[in-house]
C-alpha cells in the first residue's frame, strides 16, 4: 500500500503537529506501507526559511526512511491576513504541482488540516492519483480561525466554511485529533465515518530511568536545586493566553524559590517580552525553542508544567500535545484548559491540578498548592507516567490507524 501524507508542517520544523505525524509516518513505514510526505521547505514558527532550503523551489531527501518531498511556500513576519493567505496558497499550488509531476500513484492521500485551504490540492491530487482521502483535523476551522479573530472576513470565512463542508464530503474517511472534534463534526455529517487519533508519546523516547545528569540544565541557567520551576514549552501564540503566566508570575514574586520558564517562540513573544518588562518580573525568564532532542533533559529539571489555553468554547475540545511529554516524564500538569482535557488528565488520569483559563490567581493559587505539597507532586508524576502509558502510546495508536487505513 502507498500512503502520501500532505502537510504544510514537517520536521525539521518544531512543534506539535510536526513531531505527530512524523512518528505517525515512521510507525506506518515499519508495518509496510510505502509512505511518502509532501511538504513544504521548513520555516515554522520562525517563519523563515531554513538556512540549508533557501533558494530552493522543490528538493527531494530521505528523512528516516521517509521519502520525503518539499515544495516552495511563500513566507513573511507579517501578521496581515494577505501575507497569511499569500502563505497558505502559495503552498496549495506549489504541492499541486510537485505532487503532480513528481509523485507516483497512491492508494491513500492523507492531509492534515489546517490549514484548510490546502484541502483544494488535496482532493485533486487523490481523483489524479487515483487515491483515498483521509482528511485528518487537528483544528476546526475556519471555526476557531473566527473565534480567535485571525480571519474576520465574513466572505473569506463564509467560502472557507464551504471548503471544510466540501472536503468532509469526499473525504474515505475524516479523523479528528480529539474528541472534541470527532463529535463536532459527526454532528454535522451523522452519515460519514470519523476516527479519534489521538496524539500521544513515544514512551521509549521519554524513558525517566535513562541516565541523565541532573540539574545539568539548572546549574547551566543559574538555577538552584531549592528552586521550584514552572515550566511552559511550546509556540508562543495568540490561542495560550499566556499573559496569564506572567500575571500569576507577579502575584507570586515575594517567593525567592519560584521561578518560571517559558520557552518558545511565536507572534507574541514580542508583546509578552514587553510586558515583562513593564511587570517587572525577576522570576521569569523566555528562552529560545530547542530541537526535541534537548526537551527531555529541560523537562527533567523543572517541576511542574503550566498548560494554558484562552478560555473559549472552541477549546473545550481541545487536548495540547505538550501534555504528553511531561506526563511521560512524571512531571505533573498545571492544567488552563476546560472540558475534554481536564476530564482526561485531571479527573481520570489525576496527572496534575487544574486552574480557570485566563485566571491568574487562580493559577498561582494551584502552584502554591503544588510548591507546598512536594509529595503529591511525586504522586502526580506518578499517576502521569502510568496514564500516558496505558492510553495515549503511539505503538498502539498506529496500529490501530493501520487497521483503519487497511479496512478502506
Amino acid at each position: 500500500m502507498r500512503l502520501l501524507i500532505l502537510t504544510q508542517y514537517f520536521p525539521p520544523e518544531i512543534g506539535a503537529p510536526q513531531n505527530r505525524l512524523f512518528e505517525l509516518a515512521v510507525r506506518l513505514q515499519k508495518k509496510g506501507i510505502d509512505v511518502s510526505v509532501l511538504t513544504a521547505m521548513p520555516n515554522y514558527p520562525q517563519m523563515k526559511i531554513h538556512d540549508n532550503y533557501k533558494g530552493k523551489c522543490y528538493c527531494h531527501e530521505n528523512l528516516n526512511n521517509l521519502d520525503v518531498h518539499r515544495a516552495w511556500i511563500y513566507v513573511s513576519q507579517s501578521k496581515a491576513v494577505i501575507s497569511r493567505l499569500l502563505n497558505y496558497f502559495s503552498f496549495v499550488i506549489s504541492a499541486f504541482f510537485v505532487g503532480l509531476f513528481k509523485i507516483k500513484k497512491q492508494d491513500v492521500l492523507m492531509i492534515e488540516s489546517p490549514p484548510l485551504f490546502l484541502g483544494i490540492t488535496a482532493y485533486l491530487l487523490s481523483r489524479i492519483k487515483g487515491a483515498k482521502m483521509i482528511f485528518n483535523v487537528s483544528d476546526l476551522w475556519p471555526e476557531s480561525a473566527e473565534k480567535l479573530e485571525i480571519i474576520s472576513n465574513k466572505t473569506l470565512l463564509s467560502m472557507a466554511t464551504k471548503l471544510e463542508e466540501f472536503c468532509y464530503r469526499k473525504a474515505a474517511l475524516v479523523s479528528g485529533q480529539t474528541q472534541g472534534i470527532v463529535k463536532n463534526i459527526s454532528g454535522r455529517f451523522p452519515n460519514k465515518k470519523v476516527y479519534w487519533l489521538k496524539n500521544g508519546v513515544d514512551i521509549n523516547f521519554y524513558d525517566v530511568n535513562k541516565t541523565i545528569k541532573e540539574n545539568d540544565w539548572r546549574k547551566e541557567h543559574n538555577y538552584t536545586c531549592e528552586d521550584f520551576i514552572l515550566f511552559y514549552g511550546g509556540i508562543i501564540g495568540h490561542a495560550q493566553g499566556l499573559d496569564v503566566i506572567l500575571n500569576a508570575a507577579k502575584q507570586l514574586e515575594n517567593y525567592e524559590n519560584i521561578k518560571f520558564v517559558l520557552l518558545g517562540n511565536g507572534p507574541e513573544k514580542e508583546r509578552l517580552l514587553k510586558l515583562k518588562a513593564e511587570l517587572g518580573l525577576n522570576n521569569l525568564q523566555f528562552y529560545d525553542a530547542v530541537p526535541k532532542s534537548q526537551m527531555q533533559k529541560i523537562i527533567m529539571d523543572t517541576n511542574a508544567s503550566i498548560i494554558p489555553l484562552k478560555r473559549l468554547e472552541l477549546f473545550k475540545g481541545a487536548i495540547p500535545s505538550k501534555i504528553f511529554e511531561n506526563l511521560a516524564l512524571k512531571k505533573p500538569i498545571i492544567l488552563g484548559v476546560e472540558g475534554e482535557a481536564e476530564e482526561l488528565f485531571i479527573q481520570q488520569g489525576k496527572c496534575g491540578v487544574s486552574f480557570t483559563p485566563e485566571d491568574s490567581e487562580d493559577l498561582a493559587k494551584q502552584i502554591l498548592h503544588l510548591y507546598n505539597n512536594p509529595d503529591l507532586v511525586k504522586e502526580l508524576g506518578e499517576n502521569g507516567l502510568a496514564y500516558v502509558s496505558e492510553n495515549f502510546n503511539r505503538d498502539k495508536i498506529a496500529e490501530d490507524f493501520f487497521k483503519q487505513i487497511s479496512s478502506l
